[in-house]
């Protein structure tokens, strides 16, 4: 599949040149930003979204985000195709061919990207909800994070001294195929979630449903169910 030119993501199938292509919309938008402006996952998706839509490559997932002023974190950033272009383009703008024999050269200057910019933006908005829900599918590094705000709270209001209300999750919903008995943070469940102060204790009214599956058998399911109660309700 590689020698052909195609990427593999479990049971899909990607072509590098449809890669290529996204490349090219980065580095449009890319180029109109400005230099000194930093840079965050849910800024630059954001950015991505609009040239999408001006574009009219619709139907897509940032484009819709954007039209409904939806943010789109991605924790782990450079861990991403998306990531990757970016420092490439940084680097192609920095003329870092030229110091090829040199690393320390090659590798230098360093995107403008701040990763606490989502981490505000994030904690800022989970702050300022009257109540808190949360609906995970799969796991890894953004079932963590998207958990995360509780105790970072916690935390400022320890060592800060500040009396900021910690905004518990309420309401969860978790699809994910990882048990429990392997040990990892993606089979953590919400009941061990309480734990660390993430969620509200089912004596307190919090309320959790967990589905211990494959998102592509029961996401299309509730999916399916939501839209019919949509049409029902408007019928």
């Amino acid at each position: 599949l590689y020698e052909r030119g195609y990427n593999r993501v479990y049971d899909t199938l990607e072509m590098e040149a449809n890669l290529r292509d996204t490349n090219d919309l980065i580095g449009s938008v890319l180029t109109d930003w400005e230099r000194d402006r930093p840079m965050s996952s849910h800024e630059l998706n954001r950015a991505f979204g609009e040239r999408l839509v001006a574009n009219e490559m619709m139907p897509s997932i940032l484009g819709c985000a954007y039209e409904r002023d939806v943010p789109v974190y991605v924790p782990a950033f450079t861990d991403s195709e998306l990531g990757l272009d970016i420092a490439t383009f940084f680097l192609n703008d920095a003329n870092a061919a030229s110091r090829a024999d040199d690393l320390d050269a090659f590798f230098n200057p360093i995107p403008n990207f701040q990763p606490y910019r989502d981490l505000y933006d994030f904690a800022k908005r989970l702050m300022s909800a009257k109540r808190v829900g949360i609906f995970t599918i799969g796991g890894g590094v953004p079932r963590n994070w998207g958990q995360q705000i509780s105790p970072f709270v916690e935390i400022m209001n320890m060592r800060l001294g500040t009396e900021f209300s910690i905004p518990r999750i309420r309401y969860a919903v978790r699809i994910c195929p990882e048990p429990v008995h392997w040990g990892g943070l993606s089979g953590c469940t919400y009941s061990e979630g309480v734990s660390w102060g993430k969620f509200i204790p089912p004596s307190e009214g919090g309320r959790f449903a967990e589905v211990t599956t494959d998102a592509t058998i029961a996401w299309p399911l509730l999916i399916r169910a939501a839209l019919e109660r949509k049409r029902r309700l408007q019928g």
